[in-house]
């Protein structure tokens, strides 16, 4: 018997964002999880329990959401059906899973969704410097955040980082103490220590 859990889904975060803000995100985001203990990725596919939480808030205004998140998940998850990949590598598997356990880690990833510089992945995680200068390193060194171009900032160049993935799902099967990863490729780069166990 297999346990799905959804970890991560940028883009129906990001796509929550857009029409709410960040801030307003985040209260659904926890009230979601405390009412039902679920996550977005879960709420959009039990969307009587996101509905439920979004009345919470906007009461009628809420009417409408409905129409205009599904329209865009089902016209996503249709043209991403291909850009799947399975992970079996079960040391991988646990350096992913462990990833997402630490909340410190897992604020990162999420941030970095889009490539950013390491201030500003700091601040919006509201971290402190040293930790967070530290956690960013542990997460570049297990391959899960790389290096994706560069800005301009007073006559340097300074290097921004993003995760390796948009959305991941981690299946557990209790029987055989197994971990198998589903995940979307947000960025792909050779000799990186977890896009080379992937299974296309």
């Amino acid at each position: 018997m297999s346990e799905t859990t959804s970890v991560m889904d940028g883009t129906v975060k990001e796509r929550i964002s857009s029409i709410f803000g960040k801030s307003i995100t985040k209260k659904v985001e926890d009230r979601l999880f405390e009412k039902f203990g679920i996550s977005l990725s879960q709420g959009i596919e039990e969307y009587e329990k996101l509905d439920f939480v979004f009345r919470e808030f906007f009461g009628k205004g809420a009417d409408g959401i409905k129409e205009k998140i599904l329209k865009q998940h089902d016209k996503e998850k249709t043209n991403s059906n291909q850009s799947w990949v399975t992970i079996n590598d079960q040391n991988v598997c646990s350096i992913i899973l462990n990833a997402f356990g630490d909340p410190e880690k897992k604020s990162i990833l999420e941030s970095a969704f889009e490539p950013k510089i390491v201030s500003q992945i700091i601040s919006e995680c509201h971290l402190p410097q040293t930790s967070g200068y530290r956690k960013i390193n542990e997460l570049m060194d297990e391959g899960l955040l790389i290096k994706k171009g560069t800005i301009n900032h007073r006559s340097k160049k300074i290097n921004c980082y993003c995760t390796v993935f948009s959305d991941l799902d981690i299946k557990m099967d209790v029987k055989s103490r197994s971990m198998t990863v589903k995940a979307k490729l947000n960025v792909t780069e050779k000799n990186n220590p977890i896009l080379n166990v992937i299974s296309y």
